[in-house]
């Protein structure tokens, strides 16, 4: 099955399978058809009984979702629908129902032409591509017929039990009053801020929500949901200041990340977010062990030492940071692009369990977010990941590891190249996708080293 674009160029649906997900623009790679076929291909794969769906609010998503549930149910699957909704419901869903699998139809921050599948196994284990999601896409194209018996679909609204587990990271009743601004940013988040904050009440919490962009709408008359984008960031940095708000949140348009602002409208970097999150699980759960990304790690290592915990490193991506926390028995794992995973969520990603788990930390150290961060960020200042389009990515990385590996003290290609000196640190990598190269560095303390660096870096990168 192969459709024709606008231009006339063939284009293969099944290159949208990805190495964690399938993405793929609307009409000439995912189509019903397409996701009837995926939906068969899953069912078949996994042996699957049961199922959990669920999609975010883009227009495409009912449509490609009904498809793929047909998919499953041909093979005789229970179909459960739970409607509009996040990643992380899907996850939650699957582990809380002990179902054999479940999707979730989204593409996230891509743009709106753009729609996908996220897929995972029996206790919401990860389906990437090395660990099923290539053999899914050889059955879809090969094709897998209907099986003896159809399977049924029903609807659930899974949001109780969900919120309910959701409110179990904090206490209401204990934060002292401010205002917390959210900003939807017109995705899939708005309803569940709408229950967080009817259960926030009930509680008796003081805390006042000043909700942005929170009604869903798959036209994003605000823009793709992606606080990433530097023109997106200043936007919500205004609004926390308008609202005078302790600090601001936003979220991606399938939530499974949030992003935050001090009270002065400032970004704060997901590295730091890492450190944070690292501190208030361990000081609820001494001697617990933390997983974290290589890309930037000395705020994260520091931390976690000084409060009696076990750091260890992980390649990044989600189903390599999952399988790293199940084997060590991690309580949390974070990488600074924002993805955030919590044992108690079936080592799950979720965009809701940080904010909730920040607002109960400053509560118990009596402090705001913009003085617990700044301290860390003026000890490890970092520029933030910054990307360099190059002609081969390969000549690239042994022209920079040629150029610094000799005067390091410490090196590693667990995830990348990483480089370790007295003073200063980076981690370049290529992306999986593009002929780009990713580069993250810090510093001891020493912003004008850090800017120093960047440019001699970016200047050997770049030629």
């Amino acid at each position: 099955m192969r459709a024709a674009t606008a231009k006339g160029m063939v284009m293969n649906p099944y290159d949208s399978f990805k190495a964690y997900d399938i993405r793929g623009e609307l009409e000439t790679q995912l189509t019903p058809d397409f996701a009837e076929g995926v939906g068969r291909a899953f069912t078949q794969y996994l042996g699957a009984k049961s199922v959990v769906v669920g999609g975010d609010i883009r227009l495409s998503t009912p449509e490609l979702k009904a498809a793929f549930a047909r998919g499953c149910q041909a093979l005789g699957a229970e179909v459960i629908d739970i409607g509009l909704c996040g990643t992380e419901e899907v996850y939650f869903a699957t582990s809380a129902l002990g179902v054999d699998g479940g999707c979730m139809v989204t593409a996230s921050h891509n743009p709106i032409n753009y729609n996908g599948m996220k897929l995972v196994r029996k206790d919401s284990r990860p389906i990437s591509g090395a660990t099923g999601l290539q053999d899914i896409r050889a059955l879809a194209e090969a094709g897998v017929g209907a099986g003896a018996h159809q399977g049924t679909l029903r609807s659930l609204d899974h949001s109780a039990p969900y919120i309910e587990h959701l409110m179990s990271y904090v206490d209401p009743g204990k934060l002292p009053a401010g205002t917390l601004l959210l900003n939807a940013g017109n995705g899939a988040a708005g309803p569940t801020v709408d229950r967080l904050e009817a259960a926030f009440q009930r509680a008796g919490s003081a805390l006042r929500f000043e909700k942005m962009f929170n009604t869903p709408d798959g036209t994003f008359p605000n823009g793709i949901p992606n606080p990433l984008l530097h023109d997106q960031q200043p936007v919500t940095g205004k609004a926390v200041r308008e609202a005078g708000a302790d600090f601001g949140v936003a979220f991606d348009g399938d939530f499974d990340r949030c992003f935050f602002w001090d009270h002065e409208g400032t970004f704060i970097e997901g590295y730091y977010v890492v450190g944070m999150l690292a501190e208030a699980f361990l000081q609820q759960n001494p001697g617990a062990r933390i997983v974290y990304d290589p890309r930037l790690t000395w705020n994260t290592e520091e931390l976690v030492a000084s409060l009696g915990g076990e750091a260890l490193p992980s390649q990044s991506g989600h189903a390599f940071i999952k399988e790293t926390m199940r084997q060590k028995d991690a309580i949390y794992g974070g990488e600074m692009s924002a993805h955030h995973y919590f044992k108690s969520f079936a080592y799950c990603d979720s965009g809701m369990i940080p904010w909730l788990t920040v607002l109960d930390l400053l509560a118990r150290k009596q402090t705001t977010l913009a003085a617990l961060v700044k301290e860390r960020m003026a000890r490890y200042p970092s520029p933030g990941e910054i990307n360099s389009s190059v002609a081969d990515a390969d000549e690239t990385m042994a022209r920079v590891r040629a150029r610094y590996a000799p005067d390091a003290i410490a090196e590693s290609t667990l995830d990348g190249l990483s480089l370790e000196f007295d003073t200063w640190r980076f981690n370049l990598r290529k992306s999986n996708t593009e002929p780009v190269i990713r580069l993250n560095l810090e510093t001891r303390g020493d912003a004008a080293l850090m800017q120093e660096k960047t440019d001699e870096l970016l200047t050997l990168i770049r030629r």
